[in-house]
């Protein structure tokens, strides 16, 4: 009986038109990161179960994929370690341990797999990309600012022109919070509620905040106040930290008008995220025809102290790259020339004459072709059909007679045209686009 050939729920083969469409994103994110100064880094796969457990919330520390004990301790049931959940916490323990080695201003990005043993659902898996950029060291909104620059850039430079930059704070959520009645032992499961209002409504929020052990009136006027700005600043304003997190909310948008996120980041009292970790702003990027979001993050200005014991001011945002892909498929918005084929060129091969082949090929490939080799002599019918079907341009025909006038015939498979090139011109010719061969 045949093995079962699908991969694991929520994972994914990616097959080479797959790559190519990722490859093209990341290149465009890793290049916009790159120019805003931020610096790649790297960390493994698994983490000590200690490192994760602790700092994603109730909700998140369920997600988090364990891995049992190996060897003599298997029978035991027990974890000692985990895949990451995501690139923030990792991120917090190399700041923490590799403090002196880093700048004052540590800015990375990092584009890696997380794991989570989440359900999955359109636009979401249990291992997928996330392309997280961070800065560490700094208080100042400018953080915040050119962060979400260079998030929009991105995401203009891939072609999105109707998304928005949710921007609200955590400490303005607790004093909203706090100003209706909601007590701060119920805050922490509240926020993981509040955070579903674009994924269950109004109505399913109001019940799930009650079944939480929220007041009804209590969960009725939050609602009504993410939908009435002014009710909004005159809960907070009452509230401890208020006023000071609004002034800090108005500093950044008055900053982001002078970057490229100029028009597309506005205030969003209802925005909560969901991880419990973050301090002060927290962002969100989304497009209109996506239930969810394109990416998120804020300020966590106490996880690394988590680690280190010290306090180390800390702001990050991160890109899921599956659900652009999502949108970016669904909306046609590739570039074409992603379509292309492997190679440029296909070799034919005769019997008894596959080093010449090989040699052809190699002097291709020298000049900067992709170049593939018809791995076994065939008909040339046969091969020349083979090239036509991996959607090859030109193939190469360099038999007895051909050698012999120190010749390679070289067809084009897109018009059909056919000439005969003098051998010691063929990798020059093809390579500089001078013939229409």
């Amino acid at each position: 009986m045949a093995q079962q050939t699908r991969p694991a729920r929520g994972m994914r083969d990616f097959l080479p038109d797959d790559v190519r469409r990722r490859g093209f994103v990341i290149g465009v994110v890793e290049e916009v990161y790159r120019r805003y100064a931020f610096e790649p880094l790297e960390t493994p796969a698994l983490e000590n179960i200690e490192t994760l457990t602790g700092k994603y919330g109730e909700e998140g520390n369920k997600l988090i994929f364990k891995v049992l004990r190996r060897g003599e301790h298997e029978a035991s049931g027990e974890t000692d370690l985990a895949l990451r959940y995501d690139l923030t916490v990792p991120l917090a323990r190399v700041v923490a341990e590799h403090r002196g080695r880093l700048p004052k201003f540590f800015k990375r990005y990092q584009i890696q797999p997380v794991w989570r043993a989440d359900r999955p659902a359109r636009g979401r898996f249990r291992e997928f990309y996330q392309c997280d950029v961070d800065a560490i060291g700094s208080a100042s909104p400018v953080v915040e600012a050119e962060m979400i620059a260079a998030v929009s850039e991105v995401l203009q430079r891939l072609g999105f022109a109707d998304f928005t930059i949710q921007l609200n704070h955590r400490v303005l959520l607790g004093a909203l919070l706090n100003g209706v009645g909601i007590a701060p032992a119920l805050q922490p499961t509240a926020l993981v509620a509040i955070d579903k209002l674009d994924k269950i409504g109004r109505d399913g929020v109001r019940d799930d905040l009650v079944a939480r052990g929220v007041a009804t009136d209590s969960a009725v006027q939050v609602l009504e106040a993410f939908d009435d700005l002014d009710t909004f600043d005159r809960i907070v304003a009452q509230e401890e930290g208020g006023a000071a997190a609004r002034q800090n909310v108005a500093q950044i948008l008055a900053l982001c008008e002078a970057t490229p996120a100029r028009g597309h980041v506005v205030l969003t009292p209802r925005l909560a995220r969901g991880l419990s970790y973050y301090t002060g702003a927290i962002m969100e990027a989304s497009v209109p025809d996506l239930a969810g979001s394109l990416g998120g993050g804020g300020r966590y200005d106490g996880l690394i102290g988590m680690f280190s014991g010290e306090q180390i001011p800390a702001c990050g945002f991160s890109l899921g790259l599956e659900r652009i892909l999502v949108v970016m498929t669904e909306r046609n918005m590739f570039p074409g020339d992603l379509a292309t084929a492997a190679a440029e060129v296909m070799v034919t091969v005769f019997d008894g004459e596959v080093e010449e082949s090989l040699r052809l090929a190699n002097e291709l490939r020298a000049a900067g072709l992709r170049v593939d080799v018809y791995p076994e002599p065939d008909k040339l019918g046969k091969q020349f059909k083979y090239a036509a079907s991996r959607g090859v341009r030109f193939v190469t025909v360099e038999g007895g007679d051909e050698r012999a006038r120190g010749e390679v015939t070289v067809k084009n498979l897109l018009t059909g045209e056919q000439r005969t090139i003098a051998r010691e011109a063929v990798a020059r010719t093809l390579a500089g686009g001078g013939t229409s061969a």
